[in-house]
């Protein structure tokens, strides 16, 4: 039985390894994962068994970080505990046969400096960002080395760009994070018009962004439309029902009682019900015909699935303008966004325009959604990509 170890770095990193590893336990494989950021709760969900003692970080991991996000980073230990990580598993190397690395040029290096053989899914990297991938040094003599294997990435240009770049075959297969909903996607009757409400899921920049999207639903209650819309919150554990109570009293939404469902609020602004969920992300965005954003794999997922994302630029340290606007080039013109503002109040009011003509682009222009299931294929893939990825790694180890 061959032993593999998965690395990933940071949330939908850790997303997209337990899927992978779910897949390989499928195929006989022996899978630990050692998740460098973060508490890896997506392999304790497929009950994965991690290696060594996790820590979260408020940030998320280093990427397209603020100032104050890269310097919590740094005061907050980040930095000496990516180096304990890096010694536990050049500690741990010769318990298994092969690396599976997902994210960036963190793990892939952590591979490289353990002199395994690896296999990587580049998910934290895009040509569709630059148009050209310039990968940050050495990513290039890393991934040209015999030891990396086998090497997947996001979405096709980024293959076919790493392919001439590298003068080595790399792949594109789909994405893992995306099977799932592929699945269920017809599942769910759309019967009401319902939109996807995601402030993120890292506190505590979540509970400003769960403030600005309230801001902005505010700026559309006296709206008598948006009375037939049904707003659906995706909420983590991190922000409690106590937590959200007291915002919205402070705010003068009334609380509606007497509701059953389990893991539910609902909340009235004037002519305009919201709803607040928690543990039921999936069913929420199959459901949503479009998607009030302020996340990166929740937006990513809902643009793999046909749905126009409106975004709502933060304050970070993720969520940042310099986040949203690479988020945009990564997942193409279906991703919209008030970017020109002059203040807070414009910001909302542009906002709440650009929500009103998506949702008329939707309703009464059939070429609108046909154009975005296109660009869902070209920028996501289509499904089974765990099952791809695992069998093409298959051919690689049985050649071994």
């Amino acid at each position: 039985m061959f032993k593999i170890l998965i690395l990933s770095n940071g949330h939908g990193e850790d997303l997209s390894g337990s899927l992978i590893a779910k897949q390989f336990l499928k195929n006989g494989y022996s899978v630990h994962a050692l998740p460098i950021v973060g508490k890896g709760n997506h392999y304790k969900k497929e009950k994965i068994k991690i290696i060594g003692k996790t820590k979260e970080f408020s940030t998320g991991g280093i990427g397209y970080n603020s100032l104050r996000g890269r310097l919590t980073e740094i005061f907050g230990g980040e930095i000496f505990y990516l180096l304990k990580r890096l010694y536990l598993t050049f500690k741990i190397r010769k318990k298994y046969d092969y690396f599976f690395v997902v994210g960036d040029i963190v793990p892939v290096f952590f591979a490289w400096v353990c002199k395994k053989d690896f296999f990587t899914y580049l998910v934290a990297y895009s040509s569709h960002y630059e148009g050209k991938l310039k990968l940050p040094w050495p990513s290039k003599f890393f991934l040209l080395s015999q030891q990396a294997k086998k090497i997947f990435t996001r979405d096709s240009l980024t293959a076919n760009d790493l392919t001439l770049q590298l003068k080595k075959k790399v792949t594109f297969l789909g994405n893992p994070f995306m099977d799932k909903f592929f699945s269920r996607d017809k599942e769910l009757t759309k019967s009401e018009f319902s939109i996807g409400l995601f402030p993120g899921s890292r506190f505590p920049e979540l509970l400003d962004n769960f403030v600005l999207i309230l801001e902005v639903l505010e700026a559309m209650s006296d709206l008598r439309y948006f009375q037939k819309i049904e707003f659906n919150f995706a909420i983590v554990h991190a922000l409690s029902s106590s937590k959200i109570k007291e915002i919205f009293q402070n705010r003068r939404w009334i609380y509606l009682e007497k509701i059953k469902e389990k893991n539910l609020l609902k909340f009235q602004y004037k002519l305009l019900e919201v709803n607040i969920y928690w543990n039921n992300f999936d069913k929420i965005l199959l459901k949503s015909r479009c998607c009030i954003s302020m996340a990166g794999t929740a937006a990513e997922q809902a643009i793999g699935l046909g749905r126009p994302v409106i975004q709502i630029e933060g304050k970070g340290p993720q969520f940042t303008k310099t986040f949203a606007e690479a988020q945009r080039r990564l997942l193409g013109k279906y991703v919209f966004c008030a970017s020109n503002y002059k203040d807070k109040n414009d910001q909302i009011n542009q906002t709440v325009k650009l929500i009103i003509k998506v949702i008329y682009l939707i309703q009464l222009n059939k070429k609108f959604m046909i154009s975005c299931t296109e660009n869902a294929k070209k920028r996501l893939g289509e499904n089974k990509a765990c099952l791809k990825m695992v069998d093409s790694m298959n051919i690689v180890i049985k050649n071994d």
